[in-house]
């Protein structure tokens, strides 16, 4: 109920992460420190055993310059650009067909050399391209992936349609996913239960489709 330090992590702390039921910290060092639930290898530090205290994923390529945390699983940007991930691998979001995991990190192929960021869902990862494009891997039984099919998984990057370039900004949810460009507007896609998408409905989008924004509503003018 109130709030505790982290055990270790009292300085040189650069990013944090947090999925559901474990947490990741980049480091000045260009390390990352993971702690909590690790059922499935998704603290990356070689083991499968619950960590209350942050320990070293092993294996990294490079230093990190970001960590994204699904639910069970976990991946980081390097430095240099390359894209790891850890953790199960049930709906291919390790990028690798078999349905195993890997308690250390292991690398995303099809990938452009220069990724600018990167967000990972409930099961599905995306990354952003130094070209403003959107490619995802992983878990697609809802259109997550945003690549026209509902596949149930795809473990090599997709393009996302549409969006070979013009990507500001990337979120991921649970199973569905948005984007800002830089026109100035948002596109999302994947499940729409809740009318997560923003366009209205309640129908699920296989690819991206425009949030609406709300007309501004009529002003009335009383006269006296």
């Amino acid at each position: 109920r109130y709030p505790v330090n982290v055990r270790g992590l009292s300085s040189g702390v650069t990013g944090i992460a947090a999925g559901m039921s474990h947490t990741c910290a980049t480091m000045t060092t260009g390390a990352i420190k993971c702690w909590g639930r690790n059922e499935f290898g998704e603290l990356g530090n070689g083991t499968m055993t619950n960590n209350p205290v942050p320990s070293d994923v092993i294996g990294l390529a490079g230093p990190a310059g970001a960590v994204a945390i699904g639910d069970y699983h976990t991946c980081a940007l390097l430095a240099g650009g390359g894209v790891q991930c850890w953790g199960t691998n049930a709906s291919s979001q390790l990028g690798i067909p078999a349905s195993f995991g890997s308690p250390v990190p292991v690398s995303i192929g099809g990938l452009p050399a220069e990724i600018t960021a990167i967000a990972s869902g409930g099961a599905h990862n995306c990354a952003l391209t130094a070209a403003g494009a959107m490619k995802c891997w992983g878990a697609n039984g809802s259109g997550e992936l945003g690549n026209g099919d509902d596949h149930s998984r795809h473990p090599v990057p997709v393009d996302v349609v549409g969006l070979s370039g013009g990507v500001e900004a990337m979120s991921t949810g649970q199973v569905h996913t948005c984007a800002t460009t830089t026109a100035g507007s948002v596109k999302c896609w994947g499940q729409n239960y809740h009318g997560e998408l923003g366009n209205n409905t309640t129908t699920g989008s296989l690819v991206p489709v425009d949030v609406t924004m709300p007309a501004p509503p009529e002003l009335s003018i009383n006269h006296v």
